[in-house]
């Protein structure tokens, strides 16, 4: 696979990892699913891991890539670009977030 996409890849799995992570806090859970929908405890330990995942899947991508020091150095650069992007999504349009969780049941469809 071309280093482009890879690296393209890393980026994404960046973004999600640190969406996921986001996510699992109850202020960005209730800007995302609103304060009828409670953030329970099983889905904070899934996203934490999935979050964790990510971020893992990411440095190896980008390990993958490159060298180690550099590899640590793109995958550095695409955290802190990755977390721009998830902070500023969390301040503008915060239910985009949604499609990372669309696995949760909505606390209403359970009931209807």
């Amino acid at each position: 696979m071309p280093d482009a996409l890879l690296l393209a890849a890393a980026v994404a799995a960046n973004v999600i990892g640190l969406g996921w992570l986001a996510l699992s806090m109850d202020v960005h859970w209730e800007q995302v699913r609103g304060p009828a929908e409670p953030l329970q405890r099983s889905t904070v330990r899934t996203l934490r891991w999935l979050g964790a995942a990510g971020l893992a899947a990411s440095l190896a991508l980008c390990l993958a890539v490159d060298h180690a020091s550099m590899a640590s150095l793109v995958w550095f650069m695409a955290l802190a670009g990755a977390a721009m992007a998830i902070a500023f999504t969390l301040s503008w349009r915060p239910r985009v977030l949604a499609v990372l969780v669309g696995w949760v049941r909505r606390a209403n469809s359970a009931i209807n």
